[in-house]
């Protein structure tokens, strides 16, 4: 008999929507798989999907059609907002300094890192014991004086909330720009530039069901960002290259239906989550959750647990092998296995940092998956305590 798969690792991927595999497929083929910079039917077909994808996603979070830039993903688009907009305010004159939370995707930190590689400075911002940023932190980085901060929304490690609105407020009036990776934010909570004081924005594809290999910055300010990519003139220069026109098709549609659906799946997915927290809790008592601990503060879709007496690798593994798919807080480095430096920069213990797991929920998520989960974790606990003992000895 076949193992039941249950897969809760939604915040690592999500499988290709049926909408948005039928919206690209005739961009692979057909009369719409010409060049968009080329003049005839073909090239103009192409150019016109790609239009229709900017009006989309300007629509889904709030911007105009000009705004949205297309990238190969969240990592190069958040390298083109840390880095492009550290370059274009040293070219004007201004600070070459920009300043990214310490729980940043790495994409934003080794972002960063390449300011400081250029020439420029990072100020790397420290966080509460909940994930959120200092604010007095904050603070005294603007009064030095920076090109950009950077904040993501939702922290893809702990579900975290930044009250995004208020740093981007402080921002603005401190004449920095601010950035923030959306990536887990959009689809799950309301995400709008309407009402903020944001200059840049992350999104990813493969995050709401469109293929991986596309995302897009959305650039409110033209003059905020100087292209770290040189070719053509496609997207106004700053992402120059022929673009990837089914993932533009794709990630159109993927944000269309995302935005439409967020208020609906929202509250399905915070059940899941208390669900999946309350089960664990009851099985395995000692589990210690990490993140906010109010629902204004938490993503709905990513529950983080520590067990006390494994490590992460193990039970990766030994859940995998039960058919449940999920994804660690630690990495694997140099054959040591080494916390996450979220949950490090959260003040969480070496011991519990080496055994996180993340469980995240996506529209096929049910409380199935969660049952199923709870159905294995107490023996894999077990067994792999008792391995932790043995190797002890």
């Amino acid at each position: 008999m076949s193992t039941r798969l249950t897969y809760l690792d939604h915040a690592a991927t999500t499988p290709v929507r049926p909408e948005v595999l039928d919206a690209m497929l005739p961009y692979l083929r057909d009369e719409a798989f010409g060049n968009p910079s080329s003049a005839h039917r073909f090239g103009r077909a192409a150019r016109a999907g790609i239009e229709h994808a900017k009006r989309a996603i300007a629509q889904a979070v709030g911007a105009e059609p000009n705004q949205v830039i297309f990238t190969s993903g969240g990592t190069e688009a958040d390298n083109l907002a840390v880095i492009g907009a550290a370059l274009a305010a040293r070219d004007r004159g201004g600070p070459f300094r920009v300043a990214v939370a310490v729980t940043e995707h790495k994409a934003v930190l080794a972002a960063a890192h390449a300011v400081t590689h250029l020439g420029g400075e990072e100020v790397i911002l420290p966080v509460e014991t909940d994930g959120t940023v200092r604010e007095a932190a904050l603070q005294d980085a603007l009064a030095r004086g920076v090109a950009l901060v950077s904040v993501m929304w939702v922290n893809n490690e702990v579900g975290t909330v930044q009250p995004v609105a208020r740093l981007a407020e402080r921002c603005r009036a401190a004449g920095a720009i601010f950035h923030t990776d959306a990536v887990q934010a959009f689809g799950k909570i309301p995400v709008s530039l309407r009402d903020l004081a944001c200059t840049l924005l992350t999104i990813s594809g493969h995050k709401i069901g469109a293929p991986k290999g596309i995302g897009a910055l959305i650039v409110r300010d033209p003059h905020a960002v100087e292209a770290i990519i040189h070719g053509g003139g496609q997207q106004f220069g700053l992402r120059p290259g022929t673009e990837n026109v089914p993932g533009i098709i794709a990630l159109g549609r993927a944000a269309e239906l995302a935005a439409a659906e967020q208020a609906e799946l929202a509250p399905r997915l915070a059940a899941l989550r208390e669900r999946l927290a309350s089960r664990v809790r009851a099985l395995v008592p000692d589990a210690v959750i990490h993140g906010a601990d109010t629902s204004d503060r938490q993503a709905p879709h990513v529950l983080n647990v520590s067990i006390p007496g494994t490590d992460s690798e193990a039970m990766l593994m030994h859940l995998d092998l039960a058919g449940v798919a999920c994804s660690a807080g630690s990495a694997c480095s140099t054959g040591a296995t080494e916390p996450s430096h979220v949950l490090t920069a959260m003040g969480v213990p070496l011991e519990l940092g080496t055994a996180a797991l993340r469980f995240s929920f996506g529209r096929s998520s049910s409380e199935a998956d969660v049952e199923a989960l709870a159905a294995v974790l107490p023996k894999i606990v077990e067994k792999v305590r008792a391995l932790a003992v043995e190797l002890q000895r």
